[in-house]
């Protein structure tokens, strides 16, 4: 007789080769949405920059394939085919084995954006095929792989070769595995805008992008010379600036340190931090030793200027920083980076150095530039004179008692304390409100209907957002606090809720409230976005009854479609119009029941993109929002 539930030594299972990859692909890319699917590209494309930067690589290729695959060639010296001390071509180990590479050798690479040695070999184990040309000393020698495994012999240890040159690089041409992908199509927006981003970083490198899934190819060439000036200056394209872009740079314990910022007319702060050409989405200590030592260096030249006073506190750094956009680029030989898909550095040695590097550029700069010196002293004292005045302002309205997290009217919430376990549907409407109090699970679900569409916090001033009393509500019910452009109480360790669910109904208005939330969230609470905390519900749009057989949910037309060709008898549509049609039972089982609802986590991949595209899409300018929508207008999902 079989054995059940029995845990032995028999248990222990071992994951060969790249069985791992392929069985826990989120510990590698993070996610397999489009977000990890990207996510290949960036890692064949950052071994391609490495090459660029020890100095053997001037160009790059980027190809969106029309089957679906992606092609990426560079010019540089090609990957080692000769023997490896395992007995096969060094390539064949790069391309199979884990933490393999010439990244670990201080000698080869300098500094290196892939420095887990991973990334090769894990494109390779999530691909349906990976085919690898690689041209050096005189020969192109190929070798091809299907889900990590290799399909072509080597020849004594060696790659077939399968032709003569002259030139040197790698060329690799892979198809993402729809056995692990939610989505095989990459979204080329995203690709684009990180393209765009690593030309900025490195002005001697031209990166050339081809999609061909498309009628007319796309053919765009990306080479900026004036390197992460020109970043700053585009990001500022559309805001009306106070001072030229202001470049310095230096070197500090073998880290080599590159900034650039700008001031403009606006109420919020801008800094992307960027390693080894890598973007750092959550920061890290880069970007923390720049902002400790500017915001010092700007209240000794305030206080030596007369400005500040003896009695007067010191600007904190969200009053330095108010209205800036920033860069800050390093080179580090060795950097420490939290998880795979590095969005946070953690070298300690690397915030040192950027605040080395600033104190003494910035002084130097700013000696000689009394003008801007006295503008970005002029924007600290403004912040400085709102965030008071908003402090008073926030105390008064979010500590009334009628506002409090329990006694809340609107608020229905959950029995359990447990924020790990707790989800709090935002619903539009009191006829869905109430249909979800009716249907939810008391313990852990707790529901906040809302009235209509919240402020449109892209055009409205603090005081305004303060006073909403939607926005209050919800600040209040979530606990963490409030994070804006004068200043940050918010503490992500104080949520009381662990997913945050937007429930809206299917249509055109449901999609604007989303819209208008999603808003809210990112301006002044982002931590709840990228630490994975927001939602959106997926009601269905249709149910199918059958005269025979079991009732089915439809979630959108595709499904409706696939219904239809499956199910040739007789069957009656019911067309949800809103959340507020359906009962307690059927809202449970299709939208509430973590067993069988769908969700829709909200991430953010490029910040610049997003925060560019929040702009132009809820402020106040409207030709850049017309052409958006002229240019993506085959792109929307109408509601007829």
């Amino acid at each position: 007789m079989a054995k059940k539930n029995v845990y032995d030594e028999s248990s222990i299972a071992v994951l060969e080769g790249l069985e791992a990859v392929r069985k826990r692909p989120g510990m590698y890319i993070g996610s397999v949405s489009r977000k990890g699917l990207n996510h290949l590209v960036y890692e064949i494309v950052d071994n391609s920059v490495d090459e660029h930067l020890a100095g053997a690589c001037d160009t790059i290729r980027v190809t969106l394939e029309a089957d679906g695959s992606c092609t990426v060639e560079d010019n540089g010296r090609g990957i080692p085919v000769g023997l490896h001390a395992t007995g096969a071509s060094a390539a064949r180990v790069v391309f199979t084995t884990l933490h393999a590479g010439g990244k670990f050798d201080d000698s080869v690479y300098k500094t290196s954006g892939g420095l887990h040695g991973v990334g090769s070999s894990v494109v390779n184990a999530l691909s349906t095929y990976m085919d690898v040309e690689i041209s050096r000393d005189g020969f192109i020698h190929h070798d091809r792989y299907e889900q990590g495994h290799p399909v072509i012999a080597l020849e004594n240890g060696l790659l077939p070769t399968i032709g003569k040159t002259k030139k040197t690089g790698t060329k690799i041409n892979f198809l993402p595995d729809p056995q692990i992908f939610e989505k095989t199509n990459f979204k080329e927006d995203e690709i684009k805008s990180r393209m765009h981003e690593t030309a900025y970083l490195n002005p001697k490198l031209t990166i050339i992008y081809e999609d061909r899934r498309k009628e007319e190819v796309e053919h765009i060439e990306y080479h900026e010379p004036d390197g992460i000036i020109g970043f700053v200056k585009d990001i500022n394209k559309n805001a009306e600036k106070l001072h030229d872009v202001v470049y310095f740079s230096g070197e500090s314990d073998g880290i080599s340190v590159e900034i650039a910022f700008q001031y403009c007319n606006e109420f919020h702060e801008n800094i992307l931090g960027f390693c080894n050409n890598i973007y750092n989405a959550e920061g890290g200590t880069h970007i923390t030793g720049f902002k400790t030592v500017f915001t010092t260096v700007i209240n000794n030249y305030a206080r030596e200027l007369g400005i500040l006073k003896d009695k007067d506190a010191n600007f904190n750094g969200a009053d330095v920083r108010n209205g800036m956009t920033a860069v800050v680029s390093i080179k580090h030989p060795a950097p420490r980076f939290e998880g795979q898909t590095k969005t946070k550095l953690d070298n300690q040695d690397a915030a040192k150095a950027t605040a080395k590097v600033t104190g003494d550029e910035i002084q130097l700069y700013f000696d000689r530039n009394l003008d801007t010196l006295k503008t970005v002293i002029s924007c600290a004292e403004k912040a400085a004179k709102i965030r008071k005045t908003e402090e008073r302002a926030k105390t008064n309205l979010l500590t009334k008692q009628k506002f409090s997290f329990d006694s809340n009217g609107k608020l229905a919430n959950c029995e359990s304390r447990d924020a790990s376990k707790c989800e709090i549907f935002i619903v539009e409407g009191d006829s869905a409100g109430g249909s979800a109090k009716m249907a939810r699970n008391r313990m852990y679900q707790a529901i906040m209907p809302i009235r209509g569409k919240i402020l449109n916090v892209e055009k409205a001033s603090i005081d305004k957002v303060l006073a909403n009393a939607e926005i209050k509500t919800m600040i209040n019910a979530f606990g963490c606090g409030f994070s804006e452009g004068y200043g940050n109480d918010f503490d992500i360790t104080k949520l009381r809720y662990d997913k945050i669910i937007i429930m809206a109904d299917a249509d055109v208005d449901g999609a604007h409230i989303s819209t208008l939330l999603l808003t809210l969230f990112y301006r002044f609470m982002p931590e709840l976005i990228y630490e994975g905390h927001v939602y959106i519900a997926m009601p269905p749009l249709y149910k199918a009854i059958p005269s025979k057989g079991k009732e089915e949910y439809l979630y959108d037309d595709a499904a409706l479609e696939k219904y239809r060709k499956t199910h040739t008898g007789n069957f009656t549509l019911q067309r949800y119009k809103g959340l507020g049609e359906m009962d307690a039972e059927q809202l449970w089982e299709t939208t509430l029941d973590p067993e069988r609802r769908i969700l829709k986590k909200v991430e953010i991949e490029d910040g610049r993109m997003a925060s560019d595209v929040t702009e132009m899409l809820m402020g106040n300018d409207v030709p850049p929002r017309r052409a958006f929508i002229y240019e993506h207008a085959r792109d929307a999902q109408l509601d007829v």
